[in-house]
């Protein structure tokens, strides 16, 4: 690896790094797969959370946070659903409104503030309005389904840690250097006109299960596109990116195929241990492969879950709104940016 490359990546101690890759293989392959023996209608939901939870820190959770993210999943659940019921008559206000909470969420990630929070109440700001304004029976409450999400999803990042836990104790955290940011805010503000645009698209979209695919993909990247300093990492971040949904149909195909609960769970165990293991070896790198597999995630479970929408024909149009979705964050990130590729 060269000099430069080592300088953006520090890794953690092998051993540390393998625990974590396996915590999050395995939280995600028994999240999805018991969401799906029960039913859930968003089965991935508790597994894009326990990817969260586990990305955020090596260390379990304390009951006292646990119980405080599973409160404001359902607040933010609730205060989106209150919120499309006021305004979804009025698109521009209502826009508006989405815009301001957006953008501090946008701030705090640039910032390094809230953990995983932002990056949470972000794909709940897009699935509520969705589910909201395209009027989709779900035989439940968002909210409901939100909460069960989030208990699903710290629980199983728990069972994880005590399957696999660190000798002697929790290792330290492996960090970087915070860097100085003056423009975070002019960024924060360009990656919710970059979300608002294509959610307005997507508000329009009558396919649920399609429509949301592409915002949070543009979400997932957003969180990915600043270690895009050249026009080579652009590139390769489309790539990287565009793998999680070639797996996702090959991984779709094999679940058509054998649809039994084993199979599932040994798919989503192989593919989360791919992408989940590369996450957690490297501090600055990591949030690209836990993107890609929060990609895979959406992509995969949009694919099998009980959504209105859902079906197989989709699928290789989902993939193309992957596609959409990541080139059209990269361009409208170039446009409206601070200038940084070259």
């Amino acid at each position: 690896m060269s000099a430069d490359a080592d300088g953006l990546a520090q890794t953690y101690d092998v051993a540390p790094a393998r625990r974590q890759g396996l915590r999050i293989a395995l939280a995600v392959a028994a999240s999805f797969t018991v969401a799906v023996a029960q039913g859930e209608v968003i089965p991935f939901l508790g597994a894009i959370f326990a990817v969260q939870f586990l990305m955020a820190s090596r260390r379990p959770m304390r009951i006292a946070q646990a119980i405080g993210f599973v409160a404001v999943m359902v607040l933010a659940g609730q205060g989106f659903m209150t919120l499309t019921g006021l305004l979804g008559e009025r698109p521009i206000a209502f826009l508006l409104v989405l815009g301001l909470i957006y953008f501090a969420c946008f701030a705090a990630q640039l910032n390094g503030r809230g953990g995983p929070a932002p990056a949470l109440i972000l794909t709940i700001g897009v699935i509520a309005p969705l589910l909201g304004v395209l009027d989709q029976d779900l035989g439940t409450s968002i909210v409901v389904i939100l909460g069960k999400a989030a208990a699903n999803g710290i629980l199983f990042a728990w069972l994880a840690h005590a399957a696999l836990p660190d000798p002697g104790g929790a290792d330290a955290e492996p960090t970087l250097s915070a860097a100085v940011r003056p423009e975070a805010a002019r960024m924060a503000f360009a990656n919710t006109v970059i979300l608002l645009v294509v959610l307005t698209f997507c508000l329009v979209n009558n396919d649920l299960s399609t429509a949301a695919v592409l915002p949070l993909t543009v979400i997932s990247l957003l969180g990915q596109i600043d270690l895009a300093t050249s026009l080579r990492t652009a590139f390769g971040l489309v790539i990287v990116n565009l793998l999680g949904g070639i797996v996702a149909s090959i991984a779709f195909t094999i679940v058509e195929l054998r649809p039994e609960l084993p199979w599932l769970f040994l798919i989503l165990l192989v593919v989360s241990l791919l992408f989940g293991g590369r996450a957690a070896a490297d501090v600055r790198t990591g949030k690209v492969y836990a993107g890609v597999l929060i990609t895979f995630l959406i992509l995969f479970g949009l694919g099998i879950s009980p959504l209105p929408g859902s079906s197989a024909e989709a699928f290789s149009t989902r993939i193309g709104f992957v596609l959409s979705g990541i080139l059209y964050t990269l361009v409208m990130a170039g446009l409206i940016w601070p200038r940084r590729l070259e």
